[in-house]
């Protein structure tokens, strides 16, 4: 008997070149249609990488900064500052004021006005060597301004006139011409204990001119007027 051999599987037929010509194109067709559908958003995130290449290329270099140590709040004229009244922040080296004191400096130290928050410390902002510092050739002179309510509405940095009153005569004379306010400190209990009134201001004048306000400080009643 003849014996019968198993029939095995037809392979499937090997592709022709035509064939694979016939499907490199269509899959060419296939990504130029993807292609040109998403057109816009393609020209737009390549205009925006363009863009962002340019500004970083044309961005300066960052300035260098320096630490200062500026106000942490608002503070008052006459404030002795503790460290919670100050803070440190960095600034441009080119911004940052000149003679900005540090916080070891100015802890303890008295303010010579008011004081934004987030203004440098500088040392004509402290009562201390640097008060006279922008007044060449001025002296620092305390007056005490009995007037509680005038001296009330002065400001570090006006201009005043000093006027002597003779109490028992009424003359009055002017004893300081334009002379600036350079600091309000504030006062203590201490100073009504002494029995002391009115305002105590700084004032910056000639050495001449602060023998004649000391002297009628002593003796006649001041009024300060401001000037400007």
């Amino acid at each position: 008997m003849a014996r019968t051999g198993s029939s095995s599987p037809a392979s499937s037929p090997a592709s022709s070149p035509s064939d694979l010509r016939q499907r490199l194109t269509d899959a060419r067709r296939t990504v130029a249609r993807a292609i040109l559908a998403r057109r816009r958003l393609l020209c737009a995130l390549c205009v925006a990488g363009a863009v962002f290449a340019t500004v970083r290329a044309l961005a300066p270099t960052p300035p260098p900064t320096v630490p200062v140590t500026v106000a942490a709040h608002d503070l008052p004229a006459g404030a002795v500052l503790t460290a919670g009244d100050l803070t440190t922040v960095e600034l441009p080296a080119a911004a940052a004021p000149d003679k900005v004191t540090s916080t070891s400096y100015a802890v303890g130290r008295t303010t010579t006005g008011p004081v934004r928050r987030g203004e440098p410390m500088t040392d004509v902002r402290l009562v201390g060597a640097g008060l006279l510092d922008g007044y060449p050739g001025l002296v620092a002179v305390p007056v005490r301004v009995p007037d509680d309510g005038a001296a009330a509405l002065l400001r570090v940095g006006d201009r005043i006139d000093l006027l002597a009153t003779d109490q028992r005569t009424g003359q009055t004379d002017r004893v300081g011409d334009d002379v600036p306010v350079i600091a309000l400190p504030r006062e203590g209990p201490d100073s009504q204990a002494t029995g002391a009134s009115g305002r105590l201001i700084v004032v910056g004048s000639t050495p001449e001119t602060a023998e004649i306000v000391a002297a009628s400080a002593a003796t006649r009643y001041l009024t300060a007027t401001i000037s400007r």
